[in-house]
């Protein structure tokens, strides 16, 4: 075998040298047929030698002979070459990618054992299962019902049965398209049958590499919780938000009282983070694990030295999948939404926000919490905030730790009013009010939306895209009606209950008896009793004097001080 072996041409026709030994190539005008010898040599490494007819009998011998056989036409080329193998592999390429005809099925289930031990059963009858030890003929035997012969070979029903030989070519055909597991099943349980295909299909796809590079995502699993911490500042969860509004957001979350810390800062880097958790640990102590995402500020060189130093575990979690530190994910996103409504809705800065934000959250009770607030598992206490400010003074009362119910799923009908999510794109969306006006089966609905400016729109909505909406013209009312016995106790002054014990005489008004009125209160609530409904109805109540009616206080009469009597004034 010459190719791919570097090789030396002897010949005595010294101007094959200048055609064949040449490293520039042929001459565009040289004849064809050198053309195309050149191109036949281009496989071989190999060096032109000339040698002198005289010192070339070994090869002239041979030539000498050929003059014994009759001469080919003169654009026939004769290649001397042994390229069997590679011949033989090329055939076999070319055969493989052929169809499968019935006339080579006929001729390989002639030269198939198995598929002649199955004819002369078929012909002669089954003997029992319990004789039979090869699987795969005892396939045939627990199907021997369905099985006949059709011009020497063997039919499944209407399928024809294939020998072992063309088995790998029949998948091959079948899996052209790339159609996937069960459009293979399909198309083979129409026309084809042996043994174990289905597994056959099975295993030829899963080792289909294209397939595989184009292949789905898996099925996602049952997400796993993190276990539970042992204690509070045990195992804390980092995460950045951002950039919201040209600003970042590190976010400290504590695993087993969900106690956040939140910094905003201009910039995301490894120092700045560093710096930021040193703050924190100075505050609530060091934790023993910290569980972050892959971002470049947490794979640093100094962010590693850092924990090492600290004493924490460092807990990485696999690229690209957020879920894995679902606990700080969760809270950017709670973050992200109560920033925008809280600047929104105030009109507040964002370091405002964020601080409010932060307030309310942890000092609101949560479920997971068993109905306490994080600062009370974090502190053992309750946060003091405005609500505070109803409690009566001097009354303790312990926060309730009843469970709360699950709140009962809306009910969307007809005339209700909504918010609807309506979509400018595939990622943008906003809510706009509106009226449901029909539905259509269980979860989809017509909504009537207000465009604000008089015009209004009719679109279909899912109920995943609606939420109540609540008229917000009907305002609480914030008139306050206090008991008679109160008003009159904020207005029994010395000097209301003296005016009123000695009014002034009115020729405009009737007089009328005057209620007593008591120093205390028990004696007030006793008068109150027992007088009838007629008679506080009419009773005068001390009611304080309007401005004009107050009566204005004497002058004063001014006196100069004693140093200075002997002065003579002028």
């Amino acid at each position: 075998m010459l190719l791919g072996r570097h090789f030396k041409l002897q010949t005595d026709h010294q101007p094959l040298l200048k055609v064949f030994g040449s490293k520039k190539g042929i001459p565009l005008h040289t004849a064809n047929r050198l053309q195309r010898w050149a191109l036949t040599l281009l496989g071989f490494d190999f060096d032109v030698e000339y040698i002198s007819t005289d010192q070339f009998g070994y090869a002239d011998v041979l030539s000498r002979l050929i003059n014994k056989h009759e001469k080919p036409d003169e654009e026939f080329v004769v290649a001397t070459i042994g390229i069997e193998e590679e011949l033989d592999n090329a055939l076999c390429d070319s055969f493989s990618n052929l169809p499968v005809t019935f006339e080579m099925v006929l001729s390989a289930t002639k030269k198939d054992k198995l598929l002649q031990t199955v004819i002369q059963h078929i012909n002669t009858g089954w003997p029992a299962a319990k004789q039979i030890t090869d699987p795969s003929l005892k396939t045939f035997c627990c199907r021997r019902e369905s099985l006949s012969i059709v011009k020497d070979c063997i039919m499944f029903c209407d399928r024809i049965v294939v020998p072992a030989v063309y088995r790998g070519r029949i998948l091959k055909q079948i899996h052209r398209g790339h159609p996937g597991m069960d459009r293979m099943k399909s198309v083979a349980r129409s026309i084809v049958y042996w043994p174990a295909i289905d597994e056959d299909i099975q295993n030829y796809v899963r080792r289909c590499s294209i397939c595989a590079c184009a292949a789905k995502s898996p099925p996602q699993i049952q997400p796993q919780p993190w276990p539970k911490a042992e204690g509070p500042w045990k195992r804390i969860h980092l995460d950045y938000a951002g950039p919201i509004e040209g600003m970042y957001y590190l976010v400290i979350v504590d695993s087993f009282t969900k106690w956040p810390e939140i910094f905003q800062i201009s910039s995301s880097t490894a120092p700045l983070t560093i710096g930021l958790l040193r703050e924190t640990f100075a505050r609530f102590g060091k934790p023993d694990a910290l569980v972050t995402d892959n971002g470049s500020q947490f794979c640093s060189g100094i962010f590693k030295q850092f924990c090492e130093k600290s004493g924490i575990t460092h807990i990485r979690t696999a690229p690209y999948h957020p879920q894995s530190i679902g606990q700080a994910e969760r809270f950017v996103d709670t973050l992200k939404r109560s920033l925008r409504k809280i600047t929104d809705g105030e009109n507040i800065p964002s370091s405002e926000a964020l601080q409010t934000f932060l307030q309310v959250y942890r000092s609101t009770p949560s479920n997971v919490l068993e109905g306490k607030s994080p600062a009370e598992v974090m502190f053992g206490r309750p946060m003091t905030t405005t609500l505070d400010l109803l409690r009566p003074t001097g009354i303790h009362q312990a926060q309730s730790t009843s469970s709360s119910l699950s709140p009962s799923a809306t009910t969307l009908t007809t005339g209700a009013m909504v918010y609807a999510k309506v979509h400018k794109n595939a990622k943008t969306w906003t809510w706009k009010p509106g009226t449901i006006i029909e539905a259509f089966g269980k979860v989809n609905f017509n909504v009537l939306l207000d465009q604000g400016t008089g015009r209004r729109k009719l679109i279909r909505s899912h109920a995943n895209q609606l939420r109540a909406r609540y008229d917000d013209t009907q305002q609480p009312s914030h008139e306050v009606h206090l008991p008679l016995a109160e008003l009159i106790a904020d207005f029994r002054s010395p000097v209301s209950v003296q005016s009123n014990l000695n009014p002034e005489p009115s020729t405009s008004s009737v007089s009328r008896p005057a209620m007593p009125i008591n120093d205390s209160a028990d004696s007030l609530d006793e008068t109150m009793r027992t007088a009838s409904p007629t008679m506080i109805a009419s009773t005068p109540i001390a009611i304080p004097l309007r401005n004009d009616e107050i009566t204005p206080r004497p002058a004063r009469c001014s006196r100069p001080p004693r140093r200075l009597e002997d002065y003579i004034r002028y």
